[in-house]
């Protein structure tokens, strides 16, 4: 074995063990969440220390237009990509023998760019680190496995299922509507176990062909990566039986949405304590800070939570998705749910978040959120009891209005980053524009000849 892939996790040693590397995918996240880097024979990657990307690949919209940035140097330098070891896994679904690595990316001094979605993310870790404390967060991944759809002009239609049947809709935990798509399921499995990564569970949800796959609990950065090589997992798995996977906040009329609700905790780094519970086992001040801080900072990061003009077709009133940031113990209609624990894993569940997101930003953005709730030590309101759908709505309902909150929150900035913040909406309003030019079937339909 060589002296690089001693640096392994097991996972991937055992991935390896006994044959032939042939090729290695040194990958980082842009801003939308999508695999950018470079791939290149096993032996050519054992002989380099780093790699490099120009810095215009954060300035990229989701559609490959480039946003522009005042501040931008015209010449697209490079940055510096260097492989974090720890991230590297299989791509069990490639022809030859594959590894993916992650790497982290620097300036050519070697400074963090702070840019880059993992390095924003990082950045609010150590905010907390800073103060004495380790973020925990449990993501829920939820998605769509749907039938093939290659005309952007038809509707997505649920996929068939092993009994020639497409998938019914309000089906919640039902393990026979799981059943009908088994052998997507089981490569998913498959994969996840040559990746060394660990599910905790896999149910029906309550779209047709809706999943939601839970993971452990962990370290914020470890947790993103692990959803950002799951995203591609899950749509290589679906590909291989006919069908697509599709992470779209909503991409079916009339179905639900799919959410990616992120469970929080923080960990004294002195004590290894819950600092949600005091000694004896009651809520504790800090719980409530936290919770403090969603509730008056999250409309300043609706833009990163949902991030594309679809995003806000999900949040609709009686739809399975918050509409406003009240919170309540074991209360599904709160945009902040407590669920039941003991006092060790007390935890408050940000519902807000869709799947469609940048696992990295998402949870920056809501950790961000604590964070500040958790500095400015004041109480939230009042815990609400009762159907939070009967509520006003208190989150914006456009990516523009996201946008211009973002583009207003001074606090949130110099947590997240204001050159970050600054690229983020330059590329999000293009977007936003592009979108705009586009007119859809209801506008022919309704206002052709009507208007």
């Amino acid at each position: 074995m060589s002296d690089w892939t001693r640096k392994l996790p097991e996972a991937a040693r055992q991935w390896l063990a006994g044959r032939r590397l042939d090729e290695v995918e040194c990958i980082v996240a842009d801003l939308s969440g999508i695999a950018r880097g470079k791939a290149m024979p096993a032996s050519k990657f054992a002989k380099q220390s780093h790699f490099y990307l120009p810095n215009s690949i954060f300035l990229q919209t989701i559609t490959g237009d480039w946003a522009e940035d005042a501040d931008a140097e015209f010449t697209e330098p490079d940055m510096v990509c260097v492989p974090d070891w720890e991230t590297a896994t299989a791509a069990p679904w490639t022809a030859d023998l594959t590894l993916q690595v992650i790497h982290d990316i620097v300036d050519q001094k070697d400074e963090p760019v702070w840019v880059a979605p993992r390095n924003v993310l990082r950045r609010v870790v150590q905010l907390y680190n800073d103060e004495g404390w380790q973020p925990v967060v449990a993501p829920e991944m939820e998605f769509f496995l749907v039938a093939r759809n290659i005309d952007p002009n038809q509707p997505v239609e649920p996929p068939m299922g092993r009994s020639g049947r497409r998938a019914a809709a309000r089906q919640a935990y039902s393990m026979s509507a799981v059943d009908e798509y088994g052998p997507v399921i089981d490569d998913i499995y498959d994969f996840a176990e040559a990746m060394g990564f660990e599910i905790d569970g896999i149910l029906q949800e309550g779209g047709a062909g809706q999943i939601e796959l839970n993971l452990r609990h962990g370290d914020p950065i470890k947790l993103a990566d692990e959803i950002f090589f799951f995203k591609r997992m899950i749509r290589e798995a679906a590909l291989r039986h006919d069908c697509f996977a599709t992470f779209m906040a909503k991409p079916i009329q009339d179905e639900p949405g799919s959410a990616m609700h992120i469970h929080h905790s923080v960990m004294s780094t002195k004590t290894g304590k819950n600092i949600f519970s005091n000694d004896d086992g009651s809520e504790s001040d800090a719980f409530l800070h936290f919770i403090a801080g969603m509730q008056n900072h999250l409309p300043d990061v609706i833009a990163l939570l949902a991030p594309y003009v679809n995003s806000y077709r999900r949040y609709v009133r009686d739809f399975a998705a918050p509409i406003n940031l009240e919170w309540g113990r074991d209360n599904r209609t709160t945009g902040l749910r407590v669920p039941i624990s003991g006092p060790e894993a007390r935890r408050i569940e940000n519902r807000l978040a869709g799947m469609d997101v940048n696992p990295y930003l998402a949870i920056a953005a809501s950790l961000a959120c604590g964070y500040l709730g958790l500095k400015a030590g004041k109480p939230p309101r009042e815990e609400f009891k009762g159907d939070a759908y009967n509520r006003p709505e208190d989150i914006p309902n456009t990516l523009a209005d996201a946008l211009w909150n973002l583009g207003e929150a001074k606090d949130m900035q110099g947590v997240l980053g204001r050159d970050f913040c600054r690229i983020y909406t330059a590329v999000k309003t293009l977007e936003n524009k592009e979108f705009l030019q586009v007119i859809s079937p209801w506008e022919r339909e309704h206002l052709l000849l009507n208007v």
